[in-house]
Protein backbone atom coordinates (compact mmCIF):
# COMPACT_ATOMS: atom_id res chain seq x y z
CA UNK A 1 0.00 0.00 0.00
CA UNK A 2 1.36 3.53 -0.74
CA UNK A 3 1.11 5.89 1.78
CA UNK A 4 -0.22 9.22 0.79
CA UNK A 5 2.01 11.76 -0.85
CA UNK A 6 2.34 14.05 2.72
CA UNK A 7 5.01 16.81 2.90
CA UNK A 8 7.86 16.19 5.50
CA UNK A 9 8.50 18.16 9.05
CA UNK A 10 12.44 17.99 9.13
CA UNK A 11 14.13 19.14 12.31
CA UNK A 12 17.48 17.59 11.88
CA UNK A 13 20.15 16.88 9.36
CA UNK A 14 17.79 17.34 6.79
CA UNK A 15 17.12 20.92 7.67
CA UNK A 16 19.05 23.58 5.07
CA UNK A 17 22.22 23.97 5.88
CA UNK A 18 22.93 20.68 7.73
CA UNK A 19 24.80 17.61 6.19
CA UNK A 20 21.79 15.76 4.63
CA UNK A 21 20.07 18.64 2.92
CA UNK A 22 21.97 18.82 -0.19
CA UNK A 23 22.39 14.92 -0.14
CA UNK A 24 18.82 14.14 0.03
CA UNK A 25 16.59 17.42 -0.83
CA UNK A 26 18.22 19.56 -3.11
CA UNK A 27 16.51 20.34 -6.44
CA UNK A 28 13.73 17.47 -4.81
CA UNK A 29 11.53 20.32 -3.32
CA UNK A 30 8.66 22.51 -3.83
CA UNK A 31 8.84 24.52 -0.84
CA UNK A 32 10.90 24.62 2.37
CA UNK A 33 9.43 26.43 5.27
CA UNK A 34 10.05 26.91 8.86
CA UNK A 35 7.55 24.85 11.21
CA UNK A 36 6.93 23.14 14.80
CA UNK A 37 5.56 19.98 15.99
CA UNK A 38 4.12 20.44 18.98
CA UNK A 39 3.50 17.38 21.78
CA UNK A 40 6.86 16.13 21.34
CA UNK A 41 10.68 16.97 22.33
CA UNK A 42 13.47 16.77 21.17
CA UNK A 43 16.77 14.23 22.24
CA UNK A 44 20.68 14.64 21.08
CA UNK A 45 21.53 11.22 19.41
CA UNK A 46 24.94 10.18 17.38
CA UNK A 47 25.17 13.25 15.28
CA UNK A 48 21.35 13.69 14.64
CA UNK A 49 18.60 14.06 16.78
CA UNK A 50 15.41 12.61 17.84
CA UNK A 51 11.47 13.70 18.28
CA UNK A 52 9.71 12.10 21.00
CA UNK A 53 6.01 11.90 21.53
CA UNK A 54 4.15 11.32 25.09
CA UNK A 55 5.27 14.56 26.55
CA UNK A 56 2.46 15.42 28.32
CA UNK A 57 1.19 17.40 25.27
CA UNK A 58 3.82 19.78 26.28
CA UNK A 59 7.24 20.60 24.39
CA UNK A 60 7.78 22.05 20.91
CA UNK A 61 9.91 20.59 17.98
CA UNK A 62 11.43 22.82 15.59
CA UNK A 63 12.38 22.43 11.78
CA UNK A 64 11.15 22.78 8.20
CA UNK A 65 8.20 21.75 6.24
CA UNK A 66 9.45 20.16 3.40
CA UNK A 67 6.93 19.97 0.14
CA UNK A 68 8.93 17.04 -2.24
CA UNK A 69 7.78 17.46 -5.89
CA UNK A 70 5.57 15.37 -7.24
CA UNK A 71 7.91 13.11 -9.95
CA UNK A 72 10.43 13.03 -6.91
CA UNK A 73 7.74 11.77 -4.27
CA UNK A 74 8.25 8.18 -4.78
CA UNK A 75 11.96 8.07 -4.91
CA UNK A 76 12.38 11.21 -2.10
CA UNK A 77 10.35 8.55 0.28
CA UNK A 78 12.08 5.07 -0.14
CA UNK A 79 15.47 7.72 0.21
CA UNK A 80 14.54 9.24 3.37
CA UNK A 81 13.01 6.02 5.18
CA UNK A 82 16.17 4.20 4.51
CA UNK A 83 18.13 7.38 5.98
CA UNK A 84 16.16 7.34 9.15
CA UNK A 85 16.55 3.48 9.11
CA UNK A 86 12.55 2.80 9.24
CA UNK A 87 10.92 0.12 7.76
CA UNK A 88 7.61 -0.49 8.29
CA UNK A 89 7.08 -3.03 11.28
CA UNK A 90 10.29 -3.63 11.84
CA UNK A 91 11.35 -3.88 15.95
CA UNK A 92 14.50 -3.25 14.99
CA UNK A 93 13.66 0.48 13.19
CA UNK A 94 15.07 3.43 14.95
CA UNK A 95 12.83 5.72 13.85
CA UNK A 96 8.78 5.38 12.83
CA UNK A 97 7.38 7.28 10.04
CA UNK A 98 3.63 8.74 11.58
CA UNK A 99 1.52 11.43 9.62
CA UNK A 100 1.55 14.52 12.01
CA UNK A 101 -0.11 18.23 12.62
CA UNK A 102 2.80 21.01 12.13
CA UNK A 103 1.86 24.45 11.80
CA UNK A 104 3.92 26.88 9.33
CA UNK A 105 5.38 29.67 10.79
CA UNK A 106 4.67 32.24 8.17
CA UNK A 107 1.04 31.77 9.14
CA UNK A 108 0.18 29.58 11.76
CA UNK A 109 -1.93 27.18 9.16
CA UNK A 110 -1.86 23.28 10.68
CA UNK A 111 -0.28 20.57 7.72
CA UNK A 112 -0.53 16.76 7.98
CA UNK A 113 3.16 15.77 7.44
CA UNK A 114 5.35 13.00 7.97
CA UNK A 115 7.67 13.08 10.68
CA UNK A 116 9.92 10.42 12.00
CA UNK A 117 9.78 10.32 15.36
CA UNK A 118 11.67 7.89 17.56
CA UNK A 119 10.04 4.45 17.86
CA UNK A 120 9.26 3.60 21.62
CA UNK A 121 12.24 1.60 22.09
CA UNK A 122 14.37 4.25 21.17
CA UNK A 123 11.72 6.69 23.06
CA UNK A 124 12.28 4.48 26.14
CA UNK A 125 15.92 4.47 26.68
CA UNK A 126 16.31 8.71 26.12
CA UNK A 127 13.49 9.46 28.23
CA UNK A 128 15.48 7.63 31.19
CA UNK A 129 18.81 8.47 29.84
CA UNK A 130 18.55 10.59 26.86
CA UNK A 131 19.74 14.20 26.69
CA UNK A 132 17.13 16.49 25.90
CA UNK A 133 17.41 19.44 23.80
CA UNK A 134 15.42 22.23 25.87
CA UNK A 135 15.11 24.86 22.95
CA UNK A 136 13.55 22.09 20.78
CA UNK A 137 15.54 22.90 18.10
CA UNK A 138 18.53 21.16 17.38
CA UNK A 139 20.18 23.63 15.09
CA UNK A 140 20.64 25.93 18.87
CA UNK A 141 21.41 22.71 20.46
CA UNK A 142 24.10 23.37 23.34
CA UNK A 143 27.42 22.28 22.44
CA UNK A 144 28.87 19.18 23.43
Amino acid sequence: MTPPPLPFFVYGTLRPGEPNHDAFLRGRTLTEEPARLAGAVLYDGPGYPYAVEGAGGRGTVYGDLVTARPEEYPALLAALDHLEEYAPNDPHSLYERVAREVVRDTDGTAVKAWVYVAAPPVAARLRTRGRLIESGDWARRPPG
